[in-house]
């Protein structure tokens, strides 16, 4: 299995392409729960182009029928970043992560807002800093170079992306 290296600029890029604006390759989830984590999984492709079919538990979409809750749900695609860092998932293809400080995330990683209870609900992706404050890109929201400072939430946890895993 070979790691590859996570391309931070193809996310930025395909992040300013589609923030205020839909690719017609995937499903729009805004009238049923929100497109944000759907977003973030269609950046995280285009920096790592290496999906996990591993049934119930990958990280995959082929069509709105036919995806992993991953793709699209807040907590099922932290909950695969993390243990396919730990290769708990299949063969742990695919792409994988590390929760980190705020102080530690770089372009191209993810920040998940939730609240007191512990509950996530949102997932934008970092597509740059002004005075080492994160801008984001993000739907159902929809935003590009949005900073972190004016959105409202009660925790956040970061994922970094450390690369992803092919056969």
């Amino acid at each position: 299995m070979r790691i590859l290296e996570y391309d931070r600029e193809a996310v930025v890029a395909y992040a300013r392409k589609w923030a205020l604006s839909r690719n017609p390759k995937y499903y729009n989830f805004d009238g049923v729960g929100g497109d944000c984590t759907n977003f973030a999984s269609q950046c995280l492709f285009a920096g790592t182009g290496v999906m996990n079919y591993t049934p119930d538990i990958g990280w995959f979409y082929s069509s709105a029928n036919d995806r992993a809750a991953a793709w699209s749900g807040v907590e099922y695609f932290h909950r695969f970043l993390i243990e396919n860092a730990e290769r708990k998932i299949g063969a742990g293809t695919g792409p994988f992560a590390e929760e980190v400080p705020l102080s530690q995330i770089e372009v191209g990683d993810f920040i998940q807002f939730g609240r007191r209870t512990g509950d996530f609900y949102h997932t934008p992706v970092v597509v740059g800093f002004s005075r080492g404050v994160p801008l984001l890109a993000a739907h159902t929201f929809d935003a590009f170079n949005r900073p972190l400072t004016t959105y409202h939430f009660e925790k956040i946890r970061c994922l970094h992306i450390l690369g992803a895993r092919t056969q």
